[in-house]
């Protein structure tokens, strides 16, 4: 039997590993290279405004394995915050033991105890196991599409 899960809130020492982690998210989903400095000033971001978000962090034997970004959505229709699940990131090693579903079920419970009025993410239309993973905890599709339009930052992204 694999040994138990944490779940913590990640500190800035966990910065390194959320920045590879994020990098290699982005080449595994999308096949895109992110630009490092950017990539940890955004992560780094998240710290510095704690109004932009958190991250968890899950471990086993006390070794970082994975992560998620929780970032809000204020809903006017609503009257409260939406919780969007990003950045999810499990190690190849560790994947397919039950780490996101540790992940979801600590950040459904902050998100229930903080009065928020649901969880959101989204996900690659082809990627069709995590799709099974999200409708097994509950969550199910939207009616909405989602639409994007970049624009030039200062940043450098």
């Amino acid at each position: 039997m694999p040994e138990s899960l944490t779940i913590r809130p990640a500190t800035r020492s966990d910065v390194s590993h959320l920045v590879d982690w994020n990098a290699a998210m982005a080449r595994e989903t999308e096949a895109k290279s992110l630009d490092r400095a950017v990539l940890a000033r955004g992560v780094t971001g998240v710290f510095d405004d704690p109004r932009r978000g958190f991250y968890l962090v899950a471990e086993r034997a006390g070794v970082a394995v994975g992560c998620l970004l929780v970032t809000f959505e204020w809903s006017d229709w609503r009257c409260g915050d939406f919780w969007w699940i990003q950045s999810v990131y499990v190690v190849p090693d560790a994947r397919r033991g039950g780490v996101f579903r540790a992940l979801y079920a600590e950040a459904r419970e902050q998100a229930r105890a903080a009065g928020a009025v649901g969880l959101r993410l989204y996900v690659e239309t082809e990627n069709h196991r995590a799709q099974r993973t999200y409708a097994e905890l509950g969550m199910a599709p939207c009616h909405y599409l989602m639409y994007e339009e970049a624009l030039p930052s200062a940043q450098g992204a």
